[in-house]
């Protein structure tokens, strides 16, 4: 059998054997990848090389931005943004027949938007809006149901640290402004379908109305989030406009945070060595996944993975449909048991080629996979927003799996239309010419 042929099925079977064995995602990487190279593929030093190709897998100045955007993210979780935005969105929408519904997805989704972070906001606006979705008679597993889909359009509403990853992945093909232009209607879509998915299960199950805000109390409510709103405008636009680039974009983001934080008074510099320090450990760990992510994508150029794939699918599926579908089908299995970052960082380099070869934007394609496993990352085994929300509401992950699935099924659909219309995901960058 041919060396490489052994070399592929030697990563795979480890990789995942290992993770089936409960090995964190981080070293079933790194000791797959190194196994392999152990089979003496053209005498290659094994670690040697891994340790060098993990060390020039995060040598990236884009790379910079998200420990950035990470603290950014401490210090809104911590800085009183989550209750300014739950207001806002409750003055607007919080009226209708099942109101609160429509604001648990409309929080979540201005939070990720500002703090660029799924985690963050699931248990941000979690931990105020069970409660009080309890109160006024919704289930707490449809409340931790709605806050974890929701949660996930932070991620493709910019500023998103998953898609500079995938800018790094593509290998410079899609820009990160490019990436941050695009994921704005894919996002406000995906939260468009959870609400209205929301709205059916408000009157399934006839929940009431909420109250009634003032035109008055409205403004107030705006006025108290305007400047934690106009970070997007301040983050996004710079990049956009040339101003600074994505990273420089981070550093402002966290000037921004911690200047709004101390003036609402939410945090004190007694605070700030707490914070540093859950950011630090959150960008360790995101820093360990991509570097070994980084080595294995190398050894799959480096033993022609992504060229055997892209040569097997365009030799035996002629219909891009068919094969865009059982891609997106590919990567919803993945996104079951692997991270987020790690599937994006393995997975790009194998896809990509195919999708290209048949005349899919990289940028597109960036917002179809980010989308994927955003799904992914709210189903078991693995899914971290299906413990993190059912952890912040309190209840069991086994009851939350049921009520959740109108809701996958809605960001499902959302998926296909972002597939095979690609205007949704390309208009916009092409209206910045990006």
């Amino acid at each position: 059998m041919d060396i490489e042929i052994i070399s592929i099925i030697l990563l795979f079977v480890t990789f995942f054997g290992l993770l089936g064995l409960g090995v964190p995602v981080v070293y079933s990487i790194g000791i797959s990848t190194t196994l392999t190279l152990l089979l003496n593929v053209n005498n290659l030093p094994a670690i040697t090389t891994v340790s060098q190709r993990m060390t020039t897998g995060i040598d990236s100045f884009s790379l910079l931005a998200i420990p950035f955007f990470v603290l950014a993210g401490e210090l809104m979780k911590q800085g009183g943004i989550a209750n300014r935005l739950i207001n806002l969105a409750n003055s607007l929408i919080g009226r209708l027949p099942g109101g609160l519904a429509y604001v648990n997805v409309l929080a979540a989704m201005l939070f990720g938007a500002v703090s660029g972070s799924a985690v963050a906001a699931a248990s941000a606006i979690g931990s105020i809006m069970t409660d009080r979705m309890e109160d006024e008679g919704y289930p707490r597993t449809m409340s931790a149901s709605i806050n974890i889909t929701s949660s996930t359009t932070g991620l493709l509403i910019p500023p998103s640290n998953i898609l500079i990853v995938y800018a790094l992945a593509s290998g410079g093909t899609a820009s990160v402004a490019a990436l941050f232009i695009a994921g704005y209607l894919p996002g406000v879509l995906v939260g468009l379908a959870l609400m209205l998915t929301a709205g059916y299960m408000v009157f399934k199950k006839k929940l009431p109305r909420g109250e009634k805000v003032s035109l008055s109390d409205t403004f107030k409510y705006l006025k108290n989030a305007f400047f934690s709103l106009m970070l997007l405008v301040v983050v996004v636009g710079g990049i956009v406009a040339g101003i600074f680039t994505a990273t420089e974009a981070a550093a402002i983001a966290v000037f921004y945070a911690a200047v709004l934080a101390f003036i609402y008074k939410a945090i004190t510099i007694k605070d700030l060595p707490s914070i540093m320090l859950n950011s630090a450990k959150t960008t360790a760990l995101v820093m360990a996944v991509i570097s070994t992510s980084m080595a294995m994508s190398w050894l799959f150029s480096f033993i022609s993975i992504p060229q055997m794939i892209t040569g097997f699918m365009l030799e035996n599926f002629s219909n891009p449909v068919v094969i865009f579908l059982i891609i997106n089908l590919t990567l919803l299995v993945i996104g079951t048991f692997m991270d987020i970052s790690p599937a994006v960082l393995i997975f790009t380099p194998i896809f990509l080629p195919v999708v290209t070869a048949l005349g899919m934007d990289p940028v597109h394609f960036g917002i179809v996979l980010v989308l994927n496993l955003c799904i992914g990352i709210c189903t078991p085994p693995v899914g971290t927003l299906l413990f993190v929300g059912s952890g912040v509401a309190k209840v069991s992950v086994t009851k939350v799996i049921v009520p959740l699935i109108p809701y996958l099924f809605a960001m499902f659909v959302v998926l296909m239309l972002i597939t095979y219309i690609p205007w949704i995901s390309l208009w916009l960058p092409g209206v910045f010419g990006l």
